[in-house]
Protein backbone atom coordinates (compact mmCIF):
# COMPACT_ATOMS: atom_id res chain seq x y z
CA UNK A 1 0.00 0.00 0.00
CA UNK A 2 1.35 3.02 -0.86
CA UNK A 3 1.78 6.01 1.30
CA UNK A 4 2.14 8.74 -1.26
CA UNK A 5 -0.91 11.37 -0.06
CA UNK A 6 -1.77 11.68 -4.17
CA UNK A 7 -2.90 8.30 -4.26
CA UNK A 8 -6.34 7.90 -3.97
CA UNK A 9 -7.61 5.49 -1.01
CA UNK A 10 -9.53 2.45 -1.02
CA UNK A 11 -10.82 2.34 2.15
CA UNK A 12 -12.67 -0.96 2.32
CA UNK A 13 -9.66 -2.39 1.62
CA UNK A 14 -7.79 -0.82 4.28
CA UNK A 15 -6.29 -3.25 7.25
CA UNK A 16 -5.88 -2.30 10.79
CA UNK A 17 -1.77 -1.15 10.45
CA UNK A 18 -2.61 1.12 7.56
CA UNK A 19 -6.10 2.51 9.34
CA UNK A 20 -3.65 3.36 12.78
CA UNK A 21 -1.58 4.80 10.23
CA UNK A 22 -3.89 7.52 8.54
CA UNK A 23 -5.59 7.91 11.41
CA UNK A 24 -2.57 9.46 13.25
CA UNK A 25 -1.47 10.98 10.15
CA UNK A 26 -5.36 12.37 10.03
CA UNK A 27 -5.25 11.26 6.17
CA UNK A 28 -9.00 9.83 7.55
CA UNK A 29 -10.72 9.57 10.57
CA UNK A 30 -13.30 7.06 12.02
CA UNK A 31 -16.61 8.08 10.74
CA UNK A 32 -15.06 8.11 6.75
CA UNK A 33 -14.32 4.20 7.44
CA UNK A 34 -17.42 3.21 8.90
CA UNK A 35 -19.59 5.62 6.23
CA UNK A 36 -17.47 3.85 3.56
CA UNK A 37 -17.76 0.08 5.52
CA UNK A 38 -22.04 1.03 5.76
CA UNK A 39 -22.06 1.56 1.72
CA UNK A 40 -19.80 -0.85 0.88
CA UNK A 41 -22.11 -3.60 3.03
CA UNK A 42 -25.47 -2.37 1.48
CA UNK A 43 -24.15 -3.63 -1.67
CA UNK A 44 -22.45 -6.48 -0.86
CA UNK A 45 -24.13 -8.02 1.86
CA UNK A 46 -27.17 -9.64 0.22
CA UNK A 47 -24.86 -11.84 -1.86
CA UNK A 48 -22.63 -12.82 1.47
CA UNK A 49 -25.06 -12.63 4.12
CA UNK A 50 -21.41 -12.54 6.77
CA UNK A 51 -24.07 -10.88 9.57
CA UNK A 52 -26.68 -12.07 11.79
CA UNK A 53 -27.13 -8.70 13.32
CA UNK A 54 -25.67 -5.35 12.66
CA UNK A 55 -26.81 -2.75 14.40
CA UNK A 56 -26.20 0.78 12.52
CA UNK A 57 -27.54 2.83 14.73
CA UNK A 58 -25.72 1.72 17.59
CA UNK A 59 -22.67 1.67 15.91
CA UNK A 60 -23.08 5.23 14.60
CA UNK A 61 -23.65 6.63 18.37
CA UNK A 62 -20.94 4.55 19.71
CA UNK A 63 -18.64 6.27 16.54
CA UNK A 64 -19.68 9.88 19.00
CA UNK A 65 -17.42 8.73 21.65
CA UNK A 66 -14.48 7.61 19.99
CA UNK A 67 -12.64 10.91 19.93
CA UNK A 68 -12.62 11.07 23.33
CA UNK A 69 -10.97 7.32 23.27
CA UNK A 70 -7.69 6.47 23.64
CA UNK A 71 -6.39 2.96 22.79
CA UNK A 72 -4.46 0.51 20.54
CA UNK A 73 -7.70 -0.03 17.93
CA UNK A 74 -8.92 3.24 18.53
CA UNK A 75 -11.40 3.44 15.52
CA UNK A 76 -10.86 -0.18 14.48
CA UNK A 77 -14.27 -1.84 13.63
CA UNK A 78 -13.71 -5.20 14.67
CA UNK A 79 -16.73 -7.74 13.90
CA UNK A 80 -17.83 -10.48 16.70
CA UNK A 81 -18.92 -14.46 15.85
CA UNK A 82 -22.67 -14.57 17.40
CA UNK A 83 -21.65 -16.84 20.23
CA UNK A 84 -19.09 -14.47 21.82
CA UNK A 85 -21.61 -12.79 24.50
CA UNK A 86 -21.77 -8.23 23.46
CA UNK A 87 -23.66 -6.52 26.20
CA UNK A 88 -27.12 -5.99 25.26
CA UNK A 89 -26.76 -7.14 21.93
CA UNK A 90 -28.06 -10.14 20.78
CA UNK A 91 -26.26 -13.57 21.00
CA UNK A 92 -27.90 -16.43 19.47
CA UNK A 93 -25.10 -18.87 18.41
CA UNK A 94 -27.00 -18.74 15.12
CA UNK A 95 -29.74 -20.69 16.75
CA UNK A 96 -33.57 -20.81 16.92
CA UNK A 97 -33.41 -21.47 21.29
CA UNK A 98 -31.32 -18.57 21.70
CA UNK A 99 -33.60 -16.38 19.56
CA UNK A 100 -34.14 -13.01 21.80
CA UNK A 101 -31.25 -13.53 24.36
CA UNK A 102 -29.20 -10.57 24.63
CA UNK A 103 -26.96 -11.23 27.68
CA UNK A 104 -26.23 -8.56 30.54
CA UNK A 105 -22.10 -8.51 30.35
CA UNK A 106 -19.72 -8.48 27.74
CA UNK A 107 -16.87 -11.60 27.31
CA UNK A 108 -13.52 -10.91 28.60
CA UNK A 109 -12.24 -10.57 24.80
CA UNK A 110 -14.83 -8.07 23.99
CA UNK A 111 -14.02 -5.78 27.16
CA UNK A 112 -10.40 -5.30 26.22
CA UNK A 113 -11.08 -4.55 22.57
CA UNK A 114 -13.45 -1.86 23.82
CA UNK A 115 -11.13 -0.89 26.19
CA UNK A 116 -8.91 -0.06 23.42
CA UNK A 117 -11.02 1.88 21.81
CA UNK A 118 -12.38 -0.98 19.06
CA UNK A 119 -15.64 -0.18 17.56
CA UNK A 120 -18.07 -3.04 17.34
CA UNK A 121 -19.26 -3.87 14.59
CA UNK A 122 -21.81 -6.71 14.01
CA UNK A 123 -22.44 -10.43 14.88
CA UNK A 124 -21.35 -12.64 12.49
CA UNK A 125 -22.79 -15.49 11.20
CA UNK A 126 -21.85 -19.06 12.06
CA UNK A 127 -22.68 -22.71 11.66
CA UNK A 128 -25.65 -23.73 14.51
CA UNK A 129 -23.45 -23.25 18.04
CA UNK A 130 -20.15 -23.64 15.94
CA UNK A 131 -21.14 -27.29 14.81
CA UNK A 132 -20.51 -27.20 11.49
CA UNK A 133 -17.66 -26.69 8.89
CA UNK A 134 -19.54 -24.78 6.22
CA UNK A 135 -21.46 -22.29 7.98
CA UNK A 136 -24.52 -24.06 6.54
CA UNK A 137 -26.46 -25.38 9.58
CA UNK A 138 -27.23 -21.49 10.72
CA UNK A 139 -31.01 -20.91 11.62
CA UNK A 140 -30.59 -17.43 9.96
CA UNK A 141 -29.37 -18.96 6.40
CA UNK A 142 -26.15 -19.96 5.08
CA UNK A 143 -23.11 -17.73 4.56
CA UNK A 144 -21.44 -17.29 1.24
CA UNK A 145 -18.03 -17.37 -0.03
CA UNK A 146 -16.44 -14.44 -1.49
CA UNK A 147 -14.33 -16.27 -4.31
CA UNK A 148 -17.36 -17.74 -5.20
CA UNK A 149 -20.49 -17.36 -3.72
CA UNK A 150 -21.97 -20.67 -4.65
CA UNK A 151 -19.26 -22.21 -2.64
CA UNK A 152 -19.37 -22.27 1.75
CA UNK A 153 -16.83 -20.05 3.51
CA UNK A 154 -15.79 -22.58 5.71
CA UNK A 155 -17.14 -23.22 9.36
CA UNK A 156 -18.36 -22.90 11.86
CA UNK A 157 -17.04 -18.85 11.63
CA UNK A 158 -17.47 -18.96 8.55
CA UNK A 159 -19.34 -15.22 8.66
CA UNK A 160 -16.82 -13.63 10.59
CA UNK A 161 -14.19 -14.64 7.57
CA UNK A 162 -16.68 -14.06 4.95
CA UNK A 163 -16.96 -10.48 6.50
CA UNK A 164 -13.11 -9.60 6.59
CA UNK A 165 -12.67 -11.43 2.74
CA UNK A 166 -15.51 -9.62 1.05
CA UNK A 167 -14.11 -6.79 3.33
CA UNK A 168 -17.61 -5.64 4.93
CA UNK A 169 -15.61 -5.61 8.11
CA UNK A 170 -11.29 -4.33 9.11
CA UNK A 171 -11.40 -7.71 11.03
CA UNK A 172 -13.02 -10.25 13.13
CA UNK A 173 -12.97 -12.52 16.39
CA UNK A 174 -13.70 -16.31 16.12
CA UNK A 175 -13.99 -19.40 18.12
CA UNK A 176 -12.15 -22.80 17.56
CA UNK A 177 -12.95 -26.20 18.72
CA UNK A 178 -11.48 -28.13 15.69
CA UNK A 179 -10.55 -25.59 12.81
CA UNK A 180 -13.47 -23.34 12.99
CA UNK A 181 -11.02 -20.24 12.85
CA UNK A 182 -8.80 -22.00 10.42
CA UNK A 183 -10.63 -24.00 8.12
CA UNK A 184 -12.85 -20.52 7.03
CA UNK A 185 -9.66 -18.73 6.65
CA UNK A 186 -8.34 -21.15 4.32
CA UNK A 187 -11.84 -21.38 2.29
CA UNK A 188 -11.57 -17.41 2.58
CA UNK A 189 -8.19 -16.91 1.17
CA UNK A 190 -7.31 -14.39 4.99
CA UNK A 191 -5.52 -15.26 8.41
CA UNK A 192 -6.53 -17.52 11.15
CA UNK A 193 -5.20 -17.78 14.17
CA UNK A 194 -6.13 -20.64 17.04
CA UNK A 195 -4.17 -19.25 19.61
CA UNK A 196 -2.48 -21.97 22.58
CA UNK A 197 -5.49 -23.26 24.50
CA UNK A 198 -5.45 -20.46 27.96
CA UNK A 199 -3.73 -17.96 26.25
CA UNK A 200 -7.56 -16.41 25.05
CA UNK A 201 -9.87 -15.62 28.00
CA UNK A 202 -13.30 -17.81 27.12
CA UNK A 203 -15.15 -16.26 29.83
CA UNK A 204 -18.37 -15.00 27.69
CA UNK A 205 -17.82 -17.48 24.94
CA UNK A 206 -20.98 -19.62 24.80
CA UNK A 207 -19.05 -22.81 25.21
CA UNK A 208 -19.22 -25.53 22.86
CA UNK A 209 -16.74 -28.08 24.00
CA UNK A 210 -14.95 -26.36 26.79
CA UNK A 211 -11.80 -28.39 26.83
CA UNK A 212 -11.12 -27.55 22.93
CA UNK A 213 -12.74 -23.73 22.29
CA UNK A 214 -10.77 -20.92 22.08
CA UNK A 215 -11.03 -17.39 20.87
CA UNK A 216 -9.21 -15.97 17.81
CA UNK A 217 -8.56 -13.59 15.03
CA UNK A 218 -9.45 -13.03 11.47
CA UNK A 219 -7.67 -10.73 9.69
CA UNK A 220 -6.50 -9.31 6.47
CA UNK A 221 -2.41 -10.34 6.90
CA UNK A 222 -0.17 -11.22 9.56
CA UNK A 223 0.45 -8.04 10.99
CA UNK A 224 -2.87 -7.61 11.92
CA UNK A 225 -3.65 -10.97 13.26
CA UNK A 226 -0.06 -9.74 15.67
CA UNK A 227 -2.05 -6.34 16.61
CA UNK A 228 -5.30 -7.90 17.46
CA UNK A 229 -3.11 -10.93 19.63
CA UNK A 230 -1.73 -8.31 21.85
CA UNK A 231 -4.86 -6.74 22.50
CA UNK A 232 -7.05 -9.83 23.43
CA UNK A 233 -4.00 -12.62 24.57
CA UNK A 234 -3.62 -12.35 28.12
CA UNK A 235 -4.66 -13.71 31.57
CA UNK A 236 -8.30 -13.34 33.11
CA UNK A 237 -9.51 -14.60 36.47
CA UNK A 238 -12.78 -14.98 35.26
CA UNK A 239 -12.08 -18.10 33.61
CA UNK A 240 -10.53 -20.88 35.71
CA UNK A 241 -8.37 -22.57 32.22
CA UNK A 242 -6.50 -18.93 31.69
CA UNK A 243 -2.88 -19.67 32.13
CA UNK A 244 -0.63 -16.57 34.07
CA UNK A 245 1.85 -16.11 31.83
CA UNK A 246 3.23 -12.86 30.66
CA UNK A 247 2.03 -12.56 27.15
CA UNK A 248 4.73 -10.68 24.59
CA UNK A 249 4.24 -7.91 22.02
CA UNK A 250 3.69 -10.11 18.76
CA UNK A 251 4.63 -7.70 16.43
CA UNK A 252 8.12 -7.70 17.94
CA UNK A 253 8.03 -11.46 16.33
CA UNK A 254 6.85 -9.71 12.51
CA UNK A 255 11.14 -10.17 11.44
CA UNK A 256 11.73 -11.31 7.61
CA UNK A 257 13.92 -13.82 8.95
CA UNK A 258 13.68 -17.72 9.35
CA UNK A 259 17.51 -18.52 8.58
CA UNK A 260 18.08 -21.83 10.56
CA UNK A 261 14.44 -22.25 11.54
CA UNK A 262 13.39 -25.90 11.84
CA UNK A 263 10.09 -27.16 9.85
CA UNK A 264 8.57 -30.38 9.98
CA UNK A 265 6.14 -31.75 7.18
CA UNK A 266 4.09 -34.73 8.96
CA UNK A 267 4.32 -37.18 6.27
CA UNK A 268 0.78 -38.71 7.73
CA UNK A 269 -0.73 -35.41 6.19
CA UNK A 270 -0.02 -35.92 2.55
CA UNK A 271 -1.55 -39.48 1.99
CA UNK A 272 -4.64 -40.41 0.50
CA UNK A 273 -7.56 -37.72 0.15
CA UNK A 274 -5.52 -34.36 -0.63
CA UNK A 275 -6.69 -32.46 -3.19
CA UNK A 276 -3.94 -32.51 -6.15
CA UNK A 277 -4.04 -28.57 -6.21
CA UNK A 278 -4.13 -27.92 -2.30
CA UNK A 279 -0.78 -30.81 -2.53
CA UNK A 280 1.08 -28.70 -5.20
CA UNK A 281 0.05 -25.17 -3.44
CA UNK A 282 1.52 -26.62 0.19
CA UNK A 283 4.87 -28.15 -2.07
CA UNK A 284 5.54 -24.68 -3.38
CA UNK A 285 5.62 -22.74 -0.12
CA UNK A 286 7.86 -25.49 1.34
CA UNK A 287 10.22 -24.77 -1.45
CA UNK A 288 9.94 -21.50 -1.30
CA UNK A 289 10.61 -21.52 2.41
CA UNK A 290 14.06 -23.91 1.85
CA UNK A 291 15.00 -21.10 -0.60
CA UNK A 292 14.58 -18.53 2.76
CA UNK A 293 17.14 -20.89 4.20
CA UNK A 294 14.59 -22.76 7.16
CA UNK A 295 15.33 -26.13 7.23
CA UNK A 296 12.61 -28.62 6.41
CA UNK A 297 12.68 -32.22 7.59
CA UNK A 298 9.79 -34.90 7.75
CA UNK A 299 8.29 -35.66 11.19
CA UNK A 300 5.70 -38.12 12.40
CA UNK A 301 2.62 -37.89 13.81
CA UNK A 302 1.55 -41.49 13.85
CA UNK A 303 -1.70 -41.08 16.06
CA UNK A 304 -3.47 -38.79 13.35
CA UNK A 305 -5.53 -41.67 12.04
CA UNK A 306 -7.64 -41.18 15.03
CA UNK A 307 -7.94 -37.43 15.62
CA UNK A 308 -11.06 -37.35 13.82
CA UNK A 309 -13.18 -40.23 15.74
CA UNK A 310 -11.62 -38.81 18.94
CA UNK A 311 -12.36 -35.68 18.42
CA UNK A 312 -15.93 -36.43 17.84
CA UNK A 313 -16.62 -38.68 21.06
CA UNK A 314 -14.94 -35.34 23.43
CA UNK A 315 -16.30 -33.39 21.55
CA UNK A 316 -19.85 -34.41 21.44
CA UNK A 317 -19.70 -35.65 24.77
CA UNK A 318 -18.89 -31.82 26.25
CA UNK A 319 -21.38 -30.64 23.57
CA UNK A 320 -24.19 -32.35 25.26
CA UNK A 321 -23.53 -31.52 28.22
CA UNK A 322 -22.90 -28.08 28.06
CA UNK A 323 -26.19 -27.86 25.79
CA UNK A 324 -28.52 -28.87 28.60
CA UNK A 325 -28.90 -25.94 29.71
CA UNK A 326 -31.18 -24.59 27.53
CA UNK A 327 -34.12 -25.76 28.31
CA UNK A 328 -36.30 -22.59 27.19
CA UNK A 329 -36.58 -21.68 31.43
CA UNK A 330 -33.38 -19.44 31.51
CA UNK A 331 -32.62 -18.27 27.67
CA UNK A 332 -34.07 -17.80 24.67
CA UNK A 333 -36.71 -19.10 22.64
CA UNK A 334 -39.76 -21.67 24.67
CA UNK A 335 -42.10 -23.71 23.24
CA UNK A 336 -45.32 -21.76 22.11
CA UNK A 337 -47.74 -24.31 22.89
CA UNK A 338 -47.34 -24.38 27.07
CA UNK A 339 -51.33 -25.08 26.98
CA UNK A 340 -50.46 -28.74 25.81
CA UNK A 341 -48.10 -29.00 28.03
CA UNK A 342 -48.80 -31.76 30.59
CA UNK A 343 -45.42 -31.74 32.85
CA UNK A 344 -41.87 -29.89 33.10
CA UNK A 345 -40.49 -32.80 30.90
CA UNK A 346 -42.75 -32.21 28.29
CA UNK A 347 -41.94 -28.80 28.03
CA UNK A 348 -38.38 -29.08 28.09
CA UNK A 349 -38.50 -32.12 25.74
CA UNK A 350 -40.96 -29.74 23.32
CA UNK A 351 -38.74 -26.63 23.74
CA UNK A 352 -35.37 -28.48 22.93
CA UNK A 353 -37.36 -30.59 19.92
CA UNK A 354 -38.61 -26.64 18.21
CA UNK A 355 -35.85 -24.82 19.29
CA UNK A 356 -32.52 -27.19 18.15
CA UNK A 357 -31.67 -27.68 14.56
CA UNK A 358 -30.98 -30.82 13.41
CA UNK A 359 -26.93 -31.03 13.37
CA UNK A 360 -26.96 -29.85 16.85
CA UNK A 361 -29.49 -32.88 17.76
CA UNK A 362 -27.41 -35.00 16.22
CA UNK A 363 -24.48 -33.85 18.40
CA UNK A 364 -26.57 -34.04 21.22
CA UNK A 365 -27.61 -37.40 21.06
CA UNK A 366 -24.27 -38.44 20.51
CA UNK A 367 -22.71 -37.03 23.22
CA UNK A 368 -25.18 -38.23 25.45
CA UNK A 369 -24.52 -41.68 24.38
CA UNK A 370 -21.08 -42.01 24.49
CA UNK A 371 -21.47 -40.97 28.16
CA UNK A 372 -23.94 -43.21 29.16
CA UNK A 373 -23.41 -45.85 31.83
CA UNK A 374 -21.77 -48.60 30.27
CA UNK A 375 -20.57 -46.91 27.05
CA UNK A 376 -18.12 -43.91 28.93
CA UNK A 377 -15.60 -46.31 29.68
CA UNK A 378 -15.62 -48.30 25.95
CA UNK A 379 -15.94 -44.48 24.00
CA UNK A 380 -15.49 -41.40 26.68
CA UNK A 381 -12.29 -42.69 28.65
CA UNK A 382 -10.67 -44.69 25.62
CA UNK A 383 -10.93 -41.17 23.50
CA UNK A 384 -9.36 -39.24 26.54
CA UNK A 385 -6.33 -42.05 26.33
CA UNK A 386 -6.22 -41.07 22.63
CA UNK A 387 -6.08 -37.30 22.93
CA UNK A 388 -2.83 -37.96 25.45
CA UNK A 389 -1.27 -39.95 22.44
CA UNK A 390 -2.12 -37.46 20.36
CA UNK A 391 -0.89 -34.59 22.53
CA UNK A 392 2.72 -36.86 22.98
CA UNK A 393 2.80 -36.98 19.04
CA UNK A 394 3.15 -33.25 18.96
CA UNK A 395 5.93 -33.44 22.14
CA UNK A 396 8.40 -35.76 20.01
CA UNK A 397 7.51 -33.95 16.51
CA UNK A 398 8.60 -30.89 18.23
CA UNK A 399 11.57 -32.36 19.61
CA UNK A 400 13.15 -31.85 16.27
CA UNK A 401 11.55 -28.96 14.78
CA UNK A 402 10.40 -25.23 15.55
CA UNK A 403 7.32 -25.59 13.42
CA UNK A 404 4.85 -27.98 11.95
CA UNK A 405 3.54 -26.91 8.64
CA UNK A 406 0.50 -28.69 6.85
CA UNK A 407 -2.50 -27.86 4.75
CA UNK A 408 -4.97 -26.47 6.67
CA UNK A 409 -7.93 -27.96 5.05
CA UNK A 410 -7.26 -31.35 2.51
CA UNK A 411 -9.56 -29.45 -0.35
CA UNK A 412 -10.71 -26.13 -1.50
CA UNK A 413 -13.94 -24.76 -0.64
CA UNK A 414 -16.96 -27.33 -1.82
CA UNK A 415 -19.99 -26.37 -2.99
CA UNK A 416 -23.12 -25.65 -0.93
CA UNK A 417 -25.26 -28.56 0.16
CA UNK A 418 -22.24 -30.95 -1.49
CA UNK A 419 -21.86 -32.60 1.93
CA UNK A 420 -24.97 -31.48 4.07
CA UNK A 421 -26.86 -35.13 3.74
CA UNK A 422 -23.17 -36.65 4.82
CA UNK A 423 -22.21 -35.83 8.08
CA UNK A 424 -19.02 -37.35 8.22
CA UNK A 425 -17.79 -36.40 4.82
CA UNK A 426 -17.99 -32.89 6.25
CA UNK A 427 -16.24 -34.24 9.76
CA UNK A 428 -13.12 -35.38 7.09
CA UNK A 429 -12.84 -31.24 6.21
CA UNK A 430 -11.15 -30.38 9.07
CA UNK A 431 -8.98 -33.52 9.60
CA UNK A 432 -5.57 -31.13 9.40
CA UNK A 433 -6.54 -29.17 12.12
CA UNK A 434 -8.48 -30.93 14.57
CA UNK A 435 -5.30 -32.44 16.32
CA UNK A 436 -4.04 -29.11 16.93
CA UNK A 437 -7.38 -28.41 19.45
CA UNK A 438 -6.96 -32.09 20.89
CA UNK A 439 -3.48 -31.25 22.07
CA UNK A 440 -3.63 -27.12 22.68
CA UNK A 441 -1.45 -26.31 20.86
CA UNK A 442 -1.28 -22.69 18.96
CA UNK A 443 -1.56 -23.03 14.57
CA UNK A 444 -2.32 -20.10 12.09
CA UNK A 445 -4.07 -20.58 8.79
CA UNK A 446 -2.24 -18.09 5.69
CA UNK A 447 -3.44 -18.12 2.19
CA UNK A 448 -0.42 -19.91 0.03
CA UNK A 449 -1.98 -20.37 -3.57
CA UNK A 450 -5.04 -20.31 -5.48
CA UNK A 451 -7.02 -23.28 -8.07
CA UNK A 452 -7.57 -22.79 -11.70
CA UNK A 453 -10.94 -22.02 -10.18
CA UNK A 454 -9.84 -18.98 -8.08
CA UNK A 455 -10.55 -20.51 -4.92
CA UNK A 456 -7.95 -19.85 -2.05
CA UNK A 457 -5.81 -22.43 -0.70
CA UNK A 458 -4.46 -22.24 2.60
CA UNK A 459 -1.30 -22.84 4.62
CA UNK A 460 -1.45 -24.31 8.44
CA UNK A 461 1.68 -23.57 10.75
CA UNK A 462 1.28 -25.15 14.38
CA UNK A 463 3.43 -24.30 17.42
CA UNK A 464 5.14 -25.24 20.88
CA UNK A 465 2.47 -24.16 23.41
CA UNK A 466 2.85 -20.95 23.92
CA UNK A 467 4.82 -20.37 21.57
CA UNK A 468 2.71 -17.84 18.87
CA UNK A 469 5.75 -15.96 18.21
CA UNK A 470 7.34 -18.07 16.05
CA UNK A 471 4.36 -18.64 14.21
CA UNK A 472 4.08 -15.28 13.74
CA UNK A 473 7.71 -14.74 12.61
CA UNK A 474 7.78 -17.98 9.68
CA UNK A 475 4.13 -16.39 8.88
CA UNK A 476 5.21 -13.15 8.19
CA UNK A 477 7.91 -14.12 6.65
CA UNK A 478 6.37 -16.25 3.90
CA UNK A 479 3.27 -13.24 3.54
CA UNK A 480 6.34 -11.10 2.85
CA UNK A 481 7.69 -12.84 0.01
CA UNK A 482 4.53 -13.69 -1.37
CA UNK A 483 1.18 -11.48 -2.63
CA UNK A 484 -1.56 -14.10 -2.02
CA UNK A 485 -2.81 -11.54 0.76
CA UNK A 486 -2.83 -8.86 -1.86
CA UNK A 487 -5.77 -10.94 -3.77
CA UNK A 488 -9.46 -9.56 -3.62
CA UNK A 489 -12.54 -11.44 -5.06
CA UNK A 490 -14.22 -9.76 -7.36
CA UNK A 491 -17.83 -9.24 -6.01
Amino acid sequence: MSTDKRMPINIENLKIHRLLELYRTKELNPKEVIDCLFSHIEKIEPKIKAFVHFNREKITKELENIPQKEGKLKGIPVTIKDNICVKDEPTTCASKILGGFSPPYDATVVERLKREGAILFGKANMDEFAFGSSCETSFYGPTHNPWNTSCVPGGSSGGSAAAVASDETVASLGSDTGGSIRQPASFCGIVGLKPTYGRVSRYGLVAFASSLDQIGPLTKDVKDCALLMNVIAGYDEKDSTSVNIPVPDYTKALVKDIRGMKIGVPREYFLEGIDKEVKKAIEEAITLIKDLKAEVKEVSLPHTEYAVATYYIIATAEASSNLARFDGVQYGYRTKDISSVNDIIQFYSRTRKEGFGAEAKRRIMLGTYVLSHGYYDAYYLRALKVRTLIRKDFEEAFKECDIILTPTSPTPPFRMGEKTENPLAMYLSDIYTISVNLAGVPAISLPCGFTNDQLPIGMQLIGKPFDEETIFRLAYTYEQNTDWHYKKPKL
